[in-house]
């Protein structure tokens, strides 16, 4: 499980039920089991997401042995899904975890 912060005023994207349809626009159905909404598309054979307002927490469980194809298909709907969830790039997102890692924050 990683918690990813989300831009400062763009929660408001992802309020209620605009997680959940933003999930649908990406990866199909998705469900929410306790609180978390769940679904699986291509290499993803799970995905859970969740937020308490400040940061979006994701849980993934990942298949293993898919074509290049797949995979290729599957980091791009999950970058470009976390891009529209969190406000911020897949670098941004990096280089955030990397400080808050080098502060003993994860």
């Amino acid at each position: 499980m990683q918690a990813f912060d989300i831009k400062k005023g763009h929660f408001k994207t992802i309020e209620g039920d605009k997680l959940k349809e933003l999930m649908e626009d990406f990866f199909g159905e998705a469900e929410e089991i306790d609180g978390k909404l769940q679904t699986s598309f291509g290499a993803l054979q799970r995905l859970a997401v969740w937020t308490d307002g400040k940061v979006l927490f994701v849980d993934t469980e990942m298949q293993q042995g898919v074509d290049d194809t797949t995979a290729l298909k599957t980091i791009r709907a999950y970058n470009t899904f976390m891009e529209r969830a969190t406000g911020f790039t897949s670098k941004q997102r990096r280089d955030r975890l990397q400080k808050k890692a080098k502060k003993g924050q994860t």
